[in-house]
């Protein structure tokens, strides 16, 4: 039996996090495919194996537990695997990246796709963008991050910090190119350290799967459909 079962439609967006996780630790994972993921979704609250309203869920079938939202997944592996700091400061640093990350996620896809896209919505969204690019760069170069080396929050080895920082703006990027102009504009160090830890060969491997998977796809459905029109007409 694998070490996880990871459920998630096929489909980047916050599923990559917690396989980018999963990779970066050498887990043994398993996806459900897209009927299990809609039957469990389906299942009462209390039937569930945790309590959820949509996906991403994980298994810990080593430890008999189920968790969902991306960021309890990433902070229940992060301390498994010993990818969170154990110094209080960064671990709420952390949390606030997590935090970040999933308030741009919910900001691209305008509220989860309670609204399209129009070029009116994403010329008043794109300045916002690059400043949420500058926040990550912030962080980072108040914690000795250049474009050559170091980490968003310091420390010796990348964490679960470094890994959503990679997997949010590396992903976006490359599966919406339109993208990496303003992140090499607004995060340079940013955009190097995505480069850096996605071009692990773990993670490259990652990636090249996901491609052969899922192809330009990010968010999937009609909201990226138009933010794809947006990026086109800017």
């Amino acid at each position: 039996m694998a070490d996880y079962t990871l459920y998630y439609w096929p489909i980047p967006f916050r599923g990559e996090f917690v396989r980018a996780t999963l990779t970066h630790v050498g887990a043994d994972w398993a996806e459900a495919d897209p009927d299990e993921v809609g039957e469990l979704m389906e299942q009462a609250p209390a039937e569930q194996p945790v309590a959820h309203m949509g996906p991403p869920v994980l298994v810990d079938h080593g430890d008999d537990f189920a968790v969902s939202q991306t960021a309890a997944i990433l902070t229940w592996l992060g301390r498994k695997h010993g990818l969170m700091p154990e110094d209080g400061r960064r671990a709420a640093l952390t949390a606030k990246v997590l935090a970040d990350v999933d308030d741009i996620l919910y900001e691209m896809t305008l509220h989860n796709g309670a609204q399209r896209w129009t070029r009116e919505r994403w010329a008043a969204q794109r300045p916002r963008l690059a400043r949420w690019m500058g926040i990550f760069e912030a962080t980072g170069r108040h914690h000795g991050l250049t474009a050559e080396q170091g980490r968003l929050l310091g420390g010796e080895a990348p964490g679960i910090a470094d890994l959503a920082t990679a997997v949010l703006w590396g992903t976006m990027t490359r599966q919406l190119p339109a993208l990496r102009p303003l992140l090499e504009e607004s995060a340079p160090a940013i955009a190097a350290l995505a480069d850096r830890i996605e071009g692990r060969p773990e993670q490259a491997a990652r990636i090249a799967r996901g491609e052969g998977a899922w192809g330009d796809a990010w968010c999937g459905g009609e909201i990226e459909a138009s933010l794809r029109e947006a990026l086109e007409a800017d």
